[in-house]
């Protein structure tokens, strides 16, 4: 079971909007996350191997947000909200608790526009939400052109179920969370994928990386946002150590190759990445599609 907190605040205010994800403000509504991918930025001593066993309820988000979201819209401080950051709002728990939809009617009423990014089909309940959020948000200064106050991006670091059930084992499984894409980009929300983070040699293989383009070039998004993996720390729970654990496990043939990839840093040497972005902005053209949510405004 969950922890049950209170908490002082939940609204949180970049320093400057972030280029990739537009986000001015960032709200976690819960800490922790059941969806226990092995990559997750947030791994440590603090949450354990297991991310779900830490999992906490901020009982009185709903409070503190609506208190801090009607002191920014009086000093017209609008600007994206990012749902969320360092979990998702849409874990199994959120059908018992459902504090991110009473969240989505905060934001609402106080018309603030929204990012929401996901790696669960949970989200189609709120569809009815989210068009209402889309039409009234007021947009910020210098991102009018986006047009609508709702953004949605699904995150894949693959696209197939088996891969993912590695290393993503409580998420949705890919496939079902590609109906939900086609959903959301019937409803006409401006949709896109974060492909992040590609898994090295799983994932970004040259087949992998046309399996993944072809698919969301079907899919019809707006926009992807792909990048490289990152890992850090070497405690039993820290995302490195438990990448590597399962790797060796299920790729043993990639164990030392990893090993080398992540002997010195916490992120691929710089000619794999500069390598991967020259391969992804090839496929980019050759599936005709956008990288960047602002460079899909406009785009047909």
């Amino acid at each position: 079971m969950p922890r049950e907190i209170q908490i002082k605040s939940i609204l949180n205010k970049s320093k400057k909007r972030d280029s990739w994800f537009l986000s001015d403000y960032t709200a976690n509504l819960y800490s922790s996350c059941s969806f226990n991918c092995l990559y997750c930025y947030i791994r440590g001593s603090k949450y354990g191997t297991n991310l779900e066993t830490s999992l906490s309820v901020k009982t009185n988000a709903i409070e503190v947000l609506d208190r801090q979201l009607a002191n920014r819209a009086r000093k017209g401080q609008y600007g994206f909200i990012v749902l969320s950051s360092a979990t998702d709002p849409y874990l199994q728990i959120e059908k018992k608790y459902q504090l991110t939809r009473e969240a989505l009617k905060l934001i609402l009423k106080h018309r603030f526009p929204l990012h929401i990014l996901t790696k669960s089909n949970l989200i189609e309940r709120d569809f009815d939400l989210l068009h209402q959020i889309q039409q009234a948000a007021v947009l910020p200064k210098g991102l009018e052109r986006i047009g609508k106050g709702l953004i949605v991006s699904f995150s894949f670091s693959t696209c197939l179920d088996e891969v993912a059930e590695i290393f993503e084992p409580g998420a949705t499984p890919p496939s079902e969370r590609l109906l939900a894409v086609d959903k959301s980009v019937a409803e006409g929300f401006r949709t896109g994928i974060s492909m992040m983070p590609f898994i090295p040699y799983v994932s970004d293989t040259g087949d992998q990386l046309h399996f993944m383009f072809k698919t969301m070039k079907e899919h019809r998004v707006n926009y992807i946002l792909p990048a490289t993996i990152t890992l850090f720390g070497s405690g039993k729970a820290d995302s490195k150590t438990l990448m590597l654990n399962a790797i060796r496990k299920h790729y043993p043939e990639l164990g030392e190759r990893y090993e080398r990839l992540f002997a010195n840093s916490t992120e691929l040497p710089r000619y794999y990445r500069n390598a991967f972005y020259v391969k992804t902005q090839e496929l980019c053209r050759e599936y005709g599609l956008v990288n960047g949510i602002i460079e899909s405004v406009g785009h047909k």
